[in-house]
């Protein structure tokens, strides 16, 4: 076989020299890119080794027609196909993947939707709150805790709160540090006395709350690698998010907080002690002043009959 291929070689090189004694290098490129020979199913599987054929020199044209034999078949390179197609795929999936970074900072170089005020409410009302202004100096929000609790939802997300709560939630697109929401997806209100369930939520319930902070979450590493590959990539992510503080809850009714009898005595007790402590104080003030009072008359009686005993001397 390869005494074969020599010798086809050798009479290639020697058809060229005797047609084209110094041939241009970029006329030849042009004429093999212009004719393309056309290989047939019989003469890629010949039957007799008599299928080689010479050149004709007499013939015009300047090409030169050969027939290439291959030393196997074409049906045992099927795991060789199967392993090339493999490896293809796994260059597309990289591809892809670089397709789509790609793409992540063509979307960020892209300016940001501006949206109408009505499609602001509609987006906010599919998220789960609404915006209703800015929170002003002379606002009392914040009231004390009171024993009421509340389930809410904020986008696919859900929150046990209760008056003062404090909660972090995925970013709010269109609120504002100090603006004033209210979470109208209330799927559950409960106290000491009753508690309601929504189906699924409670139309009539709502929670106040106060955007205090966008801030960003703790950094995640993400790292991919793909085996025999040579692909590796490491990228880290912060979620952006929104920091609530719950005001307010309505849509139940609020029992008032009563004063635990343990905790009347005690105040009781700790007046009584004042009391005392307090009278205790006053005696000893007193009893002071009196002592003083009698060590002042009496340094003053010596004095004078000191001073009278001199005079009579």
């Amino acid at each position: 076989m390869a005494n074969r291929r020599t010798f086809q070689t050798l009479t290639q090189q020697l058809y060229k020299a005797t047609l084209h004694p110094k041939p241009s290098s970029s006329l030849q490129h042009l004429r093999t890119l212009a004719q393309i020979p056309n290989f047939s199913e019989k003469s890629l599987h010949p039957t007799s080794h008599d299928t080689f054929l010479t050149p004709n020199l007499n013939s015009s044209s300047s090409h030169f027609t050969t027939y290439r034999h291959f030393s196997s078949d074409r049906r045992d390179n099927t795991d060789n196909d199967d392993e090339s197609e493999e490896d293809d795929s796994d260059y597309d999936d990289e591809d892809d993947d670089d397709d789509a970074d790609i793409g992540d900072d063509a979307g960020n170089s892209v300016l940001k939707r501006e949206y109408s005020p009505e499609e602001r409410e509609a987006e906010a009302a599919a998220i789960g709150y609404k915006v209703i202004g800015q929170l002003q100096r002379s606002d009392r929000v914040f009231n004390p805790y009171e024993p009421v609790f509340a389930v809410i939802q904020i986008g696919s997300h859900q929150f046990k709160v209760s008056n003062g709560d404090c909660i972090y939630t995925e970013k709010l697109k269109f609120c504002e540090v100090n603006d004033k929401i209210i979470l109208n997806k209330v799927l559950m209100l409960g106290s000491k006395t009753q508690t309601m369930i929504g189906r699924p939520v409670l139309p009539e319930a709502a929670v106040h709350a106060v955007v205090e902070e966008h801030a960003l979450d703790a950094k995640v590493i993400i790292f991919k690698k793909k085996r025999r590959k040579n692909y590796r990539r490491t990228k880290g992510h912060r979620q952006e998010l929104t920091k609530l503080r719950i005001t307010d809850i309505q849509g139940i009714e609020k029992p008032e907080m009563a004063i635990p009898a343990k905790i009347e005595k005690a105040a009781a007790k700790k007046l009584e002690k004042a009391t005392v402590a307090a009278h205790l104080i006053i005696d000893l003030v007193e009893l002071l002043a009196g002592t003083y009072r009698r060590k002042v008359e009496k340094v003053t009686k010596t004095l004078f009959w000191e001073d009278k005993c001199r005079r009579k001397n």
